[in-house]
């Protein structure tokens, strides 16, 4: 039984990949009652802010190239060397959207500034952060597709391990509150980003001279389209702290954030064990086999099964643990928590439809689906945070993320059709 399940790829990266989320997960919970002790509210609502701007950068800079380079993996009869060059073309594209990005934010960074409540530089440096972390998820994504979760996990857990100790060192030692913070988030993606660059040129996956206009309209082909869908994502999931500090306060802003941050430990569970579904369920998808897609459509069913049954435990425990983890200044975050794990919840059940779309690398309408809950999201937030407080950010949360997964799953359906009514031969 036990070698069974070790020659079974889906379990066994499945459990390498969530030993690492759960590690990495792990880290920023070890970290916040320490934090929380050293940042007020309305510190934490700074680095609430900063890592939210990052979010909305992501879609303008990022251009889903490690999805695009993932995807490409699976063209047939792809040499190692063509590979390269493409992997090349998207850090090509990443350069371009890095500078062009770089400069708007240098020309309105002190309106950006007032806006966020960050000091002018902070909105810069978020910039090269976030091209960064598109540098370390093409080395990621590279081992994902190949199946190599160990190697993944290391260096994931390790960025991570880097964050913690720099943040540390910078918020308890040195007492630079929330600059500190976000100075190691910047240092740690900065040092990682060059290893990842490195580690794709040691294994002859990086050719940056080559020069393939055909690799570039590929990848902006894949990439273009979804800037609807992460701008919708960062809707979906980053907005709501904008709102909450234009309307109720940085302090407030803080507290959410660290709802967000304990809800989101969920969302990376599902993350890992999508992580491990995708190349398992890309091989069978290219086997076209009837047999095949009932069995996944059954595994799909009772996964659903599962995270629904536990998705009421976070409302009876949830502000518990936010008082033991976080502190008393903390303890409205508990009010949250259980609506935002509802909504991580049917986030993962969105996940396992996403997958389908990406498959059929068209994906229009995929950011139509993500950007009309996102907008309905903000619709919702301006209307129940002013009735309900924190809470109303949370109420439109978890409704929102209800939405995207009934319009995600229907686009999957038509772009990739499975038997979702017909598991049974």
């Amino acid at each position: 039984m036990v070698s069974r399940l070790r020659n079974n790829t889906l379990v066994a990266g499945s459990l390498v990949y969530l030993t690492s989320n759960i590690l990495n997960a792990a880290i920023p919970f070890l970290l916040l009652p320490v934090l929380t002790r050293y940042l007020e509210p309305e510190a934490y609502g700074q680095v609430a802010m900063f890592q939210t701007l990052m979010g909305a950068l992501s879609a303008f800079i990022g251009l889903s190239m490690a999805g695009a380079a993932g995807r490409k993996f699976y063209d047939g009869n792809l040499k190692q060397a063509d590979l390269a060059a493409f992997i090349g073309a998207c850090l090509q594209i990443l350069l371009v959207t890095t500078s062009i990005t770089l400069a708007v934010v240098v020309l309105i960074s002190n309106q950006l500034s007032a806006w966020l409540s960050l000091a002018p530089h902070w909105v810069i440096i978020a910039v090269l952060v976030v091209a960064a972390q598109v540098v370390m998820q093409l080395r990621l994504g590279q081992w994902q597709v190949r199946k190599k979760a160990r190697q993944y996990g290391v260096l994931q857990v390790s960025q991570s391990l880097l964050n913690m100790l720099l943040s540390l060192l910078l918020v308890v030692i040195l007492l630079w509150g929330a600059d500190g913070f976000m100075s190691a988030q910047a240092l740690a993606a900065g040092s990682f980003a060059l290893l990842a660059l490195w580690l794709l040129n040691r294994d002859g996956l990086l050719l940056f001279s080559s020069w393939r206009p055909d690799y570039i309209r590929e990848a902006l082909s894949f990439g273009v389209p979804l800037i609807p869908h992460v701008g919708g994502v960062f809707l979906l999931g980053a907005v709501g702290r904008f709102v909450i500090n234009a309307e109720l306060g940085l302090a407030d802003a803080g507290i959410y954030m660290v709802a967000v941050q304990m809800a989101a430990g969920l969302g990376l569970i599902f993350v890992a064990i999508n992580k491990a579904f995708v190349p398992w369920l890309f091989e069978r998808l290219s086997r076209n086999n009837a047999t095949e897609k009932r069995q996944i459509v059954l595994y799909t069913y009772t996964w659903y099964a599962i995270i629904l049954a536990g998705a009421g435990m976070p409302f009876f425990v949830g502000p518990w643990l936010v008082v033991a983890m976080a502190g008393e200044a903390y303890a409205r975050a508990g009010d949250v928590i259980g609506w935002l794990a509802l909504g991580q919840v049917l986030g993962g059940m969105y996940l396992m439809v996403t997958n389908y779309i990406f498959y059929s690398k068209r994906t229009g309408l995929l950011s139509l689906a993500t950007i009309v809950s996102g907008l309905v999201n903000v619709a919702l937030l301006l209307i129940l945070v002013q009735l309900f407080g924190l809470r109303g950010a949370a109420y439109a949360f978890c409704i929102a993320m209800g939405l995207r997964f009934v319009l995600t799953w229907w686009v999957a359906q038509y772009r990739h059709p499975m038997p979702w009514f017909q598991i049974k031969s």
